[in-house]
């Protein structure tokens, strides 16, 4: 019955690892994430309004990720915030999110400004082997547009989805959430993303177990059920695990934390 049981997970994993990749492509992902989210404003009444953030100084951290799929270990993610840089004349934001599972790598530079933390720009590198697809997306947070293009060999896609307030990346929603000026139980946060409107709620302050260590963290849960994200009470407010919540219920848990400032 063993044997039985491990030849099925090897029939399975292939089948399980291509559905992850297309969860964590709800990093644009929703795109893909869509990772991604959208524009979050402190309630649905504030319309059309960045909201400024907090700005700790978050350069030069990187965090680690074990991706899990149940207590199956497929690979790590690892972000890092780097260096504020100048793109098409602009001082932005630059962090990037490397996930690397079992035959299949996504690359992704984040472009954010300085003050909201919104999306710019999003280049994305996917290699689900053999298979190479590389994406860019393009927000354009005045007229609340987002032009997604995607090339895949010879092919390529060009899609602009139009909302009806800025547009915030998936990917970006915890590092968003930390950054708020205040975070207590019951505070919901709107995230109007490219393809999904979610409510993210702040539903208790609890205690997580995690290879890193025990942390008291701030508990949030999406409407409709999509993501859970836990972030550390402390000033640092590090992301400390994201839960899908889909069929599959991929986690990305943190597994190491270093914060080198870059002078």
């Amino acid at each position: 019955m063993f044997k039985i049981k491990i030849l099925y997970l090897c029939i399975l994993l292939p089948f399980l690892i291509v559905a992850l990749s297309f969860l964590l492509s709800i990093k644009a992902k929703m795109d893909k994430s869509m990772s991604g989210w959208a524009r979050l404003t402190l309630s649905a009444k504030i319309k059309g309004e960045g909201i400024k953030i907090i700005q700790p100084n978050y350069i030069g951290e990187k965090i680690t990720y074990d991706v899990k799929l149940g207590k199956l270990h497929l690979g790590k993610a690892r972000f890092n915030n780097l260096a504020n840089v100048q793109l098409d004349g602009r001082l932005l934001n630059l962090m990037t999110m490397e996930t690397k599972l079992t035959q299949f790598t996504d690359t992704e530079k984040i472009y954010s400004d300085l003050q909201t933390l919104l999306p710019v720009r999003i280049e994305r590198d996917i290699l689900n082997w053999p298979i190479r697809e590389r994406i860019t997306e393009d927000y354009d947070q005045d007229n609340f547009t987002v032009t997604i293009i995607k090339n895949k060999g010879t092919k390529q896609e060009r899609l602009v989805i139009k909302k009806d307030s800025h547009i915030h990346n998936a990917v970006l929603l915890p590092y968003y959430v930390r950054r708020m000026p205040s975070l207590d139980v019951g505070k919901i946060i709107i995230a109007n993303l490219p393809t999904r409107r979610l409510e993210i709620k702040l539903v208790s302050i609890e205690d997580i177990k995690l290879p890193a260590g025990t942390f008291k963290a701030f508990h949030f849960k999406s409407t409709p059920k999509q993501i859970e994200i836990w972030i550390s009470t402390d000033e640092r407010r590090i992301p400390l695990k994201i839960q899908g919540t889909g069929i599959f219920g991929y986690s990305m848990v943190m597994s190491e934390y270093i914060l080198e400032p870059i002078l």
